[in-house]
């Protein structure tokens, strides 16, 4: 995650959060109070549809007109709002500073969110965006260990391949040789002979992969 984080207080005007975006090339920022506490998060989604701009009104165009007379109230503060406390989306999404990574990107899916505020003690810790989700997956790979064995490396992808529920159903016998790996046996679908070939492919120390996998006989 990233420790100095910048945010912005709820009385900031939408300009001010606009030109700092713009100034430091970031796309979101937490609100926070006084103590550091998460009051929401500012994104430039949140500022798309604006008045200055002509793009306030509601984009579900007839739909907008089902909306109650309270949405239709909270979605004019949204777009017309002067400071962050007013646009910004709230709850924010938070994570602890010891959140799995799986738990971290199921939350950015779910929600639909490309960065979660890190709280610790009830107090802004960090941030955690997708592009820290990148730098994670780029420094894990550079420091894999490879196998120092072809019966090392057959034993991990063996292993891997019992823990991959979509591999349950091909018939699969791995032979390793001067860290190529070759497939032999029977696969449901194309799109599972794939996800093997990566699956091995990805594992440290797998020069290359030579697929002898036929196609299984449904029932």
């Amino acid at each position: 995650m990233v420790k100095d984080v910048i945010s912005v207080a709820p009385g900031a005007s939408v300009r001010e959060v606009a030109s700092l975006m713009l100034e430091r090339r970031i796309s979101g920022v937490p609100v926070v109070d006084g103590e550091r506490r998460v009051l929401g998060i500012l994104s430039e989604g949140d500022l798309i549809r604006r008045p200055e701009l002509g793009t306030d009104k509601h984009p579900a165009g007839w739909l907008s007109v089902f909306l109650s007379e309270d949405e239709s109230a909270r979605d004019f503060v949204k777009t017309h709002g002067m400071t962050a406390r007013e646009v910004m989306s709230q709850p924010a999404i938070c994570v602890a500073p010891d959140t799995p990574l799986a738990a971290v990107v199921r939350l950015m899916e779910r929600h639909r969110v490309k960065r979660l505020p890190v709280v610790e003690h009830g107090r802004l810790a960090g941030l955690l965006t997708r592009a820290d989700l990148l730098r994670a997956l780029v420094a894990q790979q550079s420091v894999s260990p490879a196998a120092s064995s072809d019966q090392e490396l057959r034993d991990r992808i063996d292993s891997m391949l019992r823990h991959e529920g979509w591999a349950s159903s091909a018939f699969v016998h791995v032979l390793v040789e001067n860290g190529v790996a070759q497939l032999w046996g029977a696969v449901e679908s194309a799109s599972q002979r794939e996800a093997l070939m990566l699956a091995v492919r990805s594992v440290p120390g797998v020069r290359d992969v030579q697929p002898h996998l036929g196609r299984s006989m449904a029932g």
